[in-house]
């Protein structure tokens, strides 16, 4: 019943003069969090980036701007599905499965910076993964200007594959938060209705 009932005056007064368990509840959540990072870390993270120039005043001089969005639309998205493409994914040397489930991600907006983030327990594993797949994406699209399949005034260079950076792909700063998060939400329900429901019992 106290479980579905509104909070009372009395509640808000109870949870205020507990605020030093507020504290302690946070940095021990904190600290739980922390730990479980330790313990069980999430993947290292890699990111290579190409930029992309789809050169809309070389490749339509007279269009107007609802045909150069069309343009970019219909070029990213044949570009993105050539970044997942077997031809692309095979030459990382890596289950095309595994790739496909969680082991990459690709980040773009439609013109300028695509970032190709790969993910690896090991952090030379993962910034291999992310080099190797900026590269053959750039090796794919260029095949495919020369063949026609995409426009040819699309201009790529890798601007970053070499020492990338890697860092945790779920940073510390989340578990501590979900950690303190998760007490103090565990906290809140302990003294608004466990306790509660002792006292009227008592």
């Amino acid at each position: 019943m106290y479980l579905f009932s509104p909070p009372s005056l009395d509640d808000l007064i109870r949870l205020l003069k507990a605020w030093r368990f507020w504290v302690l509840g946070a940095l021990i959540g904190s600290a739980i969090g922390a730990a479980f990072h330790a313990i069980v870390p999430p993947p290292y993270r890699a990111k290579a980036t190409v930029n992309v120039d789809f050169n809309f005043e070389e490749a339509f001089p007279t269009n107007t701007d609802r045909q150069d969005f069309y343009y970019l639309e219909r070029e990213a998205r044949k570009m993105e599905e050539l970044a997942w493409s077997d031809d692309v994914l095979c030459r990382l040397n890596a289950p095309i499965d595994q790739l496909r489930n969680g082991k990459l991600t690709l980040s773009q907006p439609a013109e300028a910076g695509w970032h190709f983030y790969a993910d690896d327990q090991d952090p030379k594993k993962a910034e291999e993964f992310a080099t190797a797949w900026a590269n053959a994406f750039v090796e794919k699209i260029q095949t495919e200007i020369q063949a026609g399949g995409l426009n040819e005034f699309i201009r790529l260079e890798v601007t970053q594959s070499a020492d990338l950076p890697r860092e945790r792909s779920v940073p510390l700063s989340d578990y501590l938060l979900a950690g303190a998060s998760g007490f103090l939400l565990l906290a809140v329900f302990f003294v608004l209705f466990i306790r509660r429901k002792d006292s009227n019992i008592s």
